[in-house]
């Protein structure tokens, strides 16, 4: 069996990956923004805390897609990512090993269930993914967790809403609660965020209050989060601010209601709110499937 045991949210400003990357992680500037995550990379170290996978859901910068092909939602289900070129060469971390059976499983259940999902087995990943797993992780020869893959479309418009995000979450949790091939402690890390504009006469904006709402009502029983429209997003959080949907498909994976284990907030780096927060299920049930086959076991081993 599989089952979801935690959920990670993080930012995942490129500029962290290049001041661990060169050393500057402790210092004045970047010091308080580590320092955040000390507390979730002790936790993630110890053995029954640390995930066999995480499910990764990021946004791709225009290193795997581009106006070509815009997929809503893409899940990996090859064997191995390597590090994207962002234009100064891919930063100098360990390739992600993928989990094709897990990978494969879910989507197979995300397909019955009425998602339309893209199928990647071969793809680069960048800075939306790498920056998350050194913010956990630090820099390890080697990925300690296997990775599976799932980008969002939070660049283009139209975005997904985050009712529909929070919906695939309930639906992914599902996925891993049916897979019977090996015992795996999973975890579903959303990243991106929080407020952030990067061009225009609001560039800058950052609006601490509005994110720290956010941030509470992840927390609990509340649905209320995923209701918010996209046109909230715009003005209260900047046109990157919608990057914080993706936040909610890892909260609608981890069921009824949630507790917080570790919560961080600063600002800024560069020009972005940073947010960092761990949670755990109290109640991980999550509403059936409403497909005429319910999504269970026996109707996807019958096709």
């Amino acid at each position: 069996m599989a089952r979801i045991t935690a959920g990670i949210a993080s930012s995942h400003v490129p500029l962290l990956g290049v001041a661990a990357d060169t050393g500057k992680d402790r210092d004045a500037y970047f010091g308080p923004i580590f320092a955040g995550y000390d507390w979730t990379r002790a936790w993630i170290a110890q053995p029954e805390n640390k995930p066999d996978v995480v499910i990764l859901v990021y946004n791709d910068h225009a290193s795997a897609f581009d106006m070509k092909i815009i997929p809503t939602f893409a899940i990996g289900c090859g064997e191995r990512y390597k590090p994207a070129d962002e234009g100064w060469g891919p930063r100098r971390v360990p390739d992600v090993e993928g989990h094709p059976d897990l990978a494969w499983h879910i989507a197979q259940s995300l397909i019955l269930d009425e998602f339309d999902m893209t199928i990647i087995n071969e793809m680069d990943v960048d800075h939306g993914l790498t920056v998350p797993l050194t913010m956990m992780y630090g820099a390890p020869e080697a990925w300690p967790a296997k990775v599976i893959p799932l980008a969002v479309n939070v660049v283009t418009y139209p975005p997904p809403s985050g009712n529909r995000c929070w919906a695939l979450g309930e639906a992914i949790a599902r996925a891993v609660k049916s897979f019977d091939g090996e015992d795996l402690n999973v975890h579903i890390w959303g990243t991106g965020g929080m407020s952030h504009q990067l061009q225009g006469p609001r560039a800058g904006l950052i609006n601490a209050e509005w994110d720290n709402m956010f941030l509470d009502g992840l927390v609990g029983a509340s649905q209320k989060l995923r209701s918010i429209p996209h046109i909230e997003y715009l003005r209260e959080t900047g046109s990157e601010g919608i990057e914080m949907v993706m936040w909610l498909i890892m909260r609608g994976a981890l069921g009824r209601e949630t507790k917080a284990l570790h919560r961080h907030y600063h600002v800024p780096c560069s020009n972005t709110a940073i947010g960092h927060i761990v949670l755990e299920p109290v109640d991980d049930r999550v509403p059936p499937s409403t497909t005429i086959e319910g999504n269970d076991a026996a109707a996807q081993a019958a096709i």
